[in-house]
């Protein structure tokens, strides 16, 4: 097969590709290129930085070449999958590999931003001794509100129990998991109750966030919101005003509306600990995707 990879992928799964006798070119193209080239493979391997739209997926069809679009991570809405589905296009992920690593990331987030750990390091190298403004929270004891109960929040939620946090979870669709150590809340009563909340549901640029004024709302006082799933799913001037009233007392964030963010008010903001969208981005993940990506392409051939 000729196997394009768009954003990078672990070199010992490239490896693994090109000695089972596959071409794998490693390039990243604009969309104009992009539609061009993907005419000329079998295979097209990318992570967030690619979206592969409607457009793209017409200029695929053009040669009927191109068999299988690969995610690698969990989600898929930068890909138009339903319409790439539709014409015979397979669209895989890899949900498995990089589940620890975004939930672990998540907790750095609010351990970040409860202790002050992002701003102490700006304002200590101001030549600041912060020492009786950064009084903190300790986990133990709290409650986390996971909006999504996937793979990643199920993971969050083993480390968070085991930290003494009562764990909370709501899922859009109502399924309630066999977890005997958390609870099934309502989306009301998880706003209400928790002093974290973390977003682990799918974006959609298109459609209004699902965090806004209104949700903001109806948190808890003072609430910790934590975002390691998709930008697209938080209202950040929302978010901003929260903050700035006090409802929202930090924020942890990991992906945001726009990315690269040109969004400086809220990333320079002193109660928001941020990263550049790394949530995937351990050695262990990336090792993981890549087998899994092999794997896809190992069934394909079977």
């Amino acid at each position: 097969m000729r196997i394009l990879v768009t954003d990078g992928m672990d070199k010992n799964a490239i490896y693994m590709l090109k000695q089972k006798g596959h071409e794998v070119i490693e390039k990243f193209y604009e969309l104009e290129q992009l539609n061009t080239e993907i005419k000329n493979v079998d295979a097209v391997v990318i992570r967030s930085a690619t979206k592969i739209r409607k457009q793209t997926i017409d200029s695929a069809l053009e040669t009927g070449r191109l068999k299988v679009i690969i995610r690698g991570g969990v989600g898929i809405d930068n890909i138009d999958h339903e319409y790439a589905q539709s014409h015979g296009i397979m669209v895989r992920n890899t949900p498995n590999a990089s589940s620890v690593a975004v939930a672990e990331l998540a907790l750095a987030h609010m351990f970040a931003v409860t202790r002050f750990i992002a701003v102490s390091k700006v304002t200590m190298l101001e030549g600041k001794w912060n020492k009786n403004e950064y009084n903190g929270f300790e986990l133990s004891g709290k409650t986390l509100g996971l909006i999504g109960f996937g793979r990643i929040a199920i993971e969050l939620a083993k480390r968070a129990h085991a930290l003494g946090m009562k764990v909370l979870y709501h899922n859009q669709s109502g399924e309630k998991k066999e977890f005997k150590e958390y609870r099934y809340a309502t989306l009301e009563e998880l706003l209400a109750e928790s002093d974290y909340v973390s977003l682990h549901i799918p974006g959609n640029p298109e459609k209004t966030p699902y965090i806004d004024s209104k949700k903001i709302a109806m948190m808890k006082e003072g609430v910790y919101l934590i975002n390691t799933s998709r930008g697209a799913v938080i209202d950040e001037t929302a978010l901003i005003e929260g903050l700035e009233s006090g409802k929202v007392r930090g924020a942890g964030l990991d992906v945001y509306q726009e990315e690269p963010t040109k969004n400086m008010a809220l990333i320079s903001h002193e109660r928001v600990s941020v990263t550049p969208h790394i949530g995937a981005s351990t050695l262990e993940a990336q090792n993981k995707i890549g087998e899994e990506i092999v794997n896809i392409i190992e069934s394909m051939e079977a």
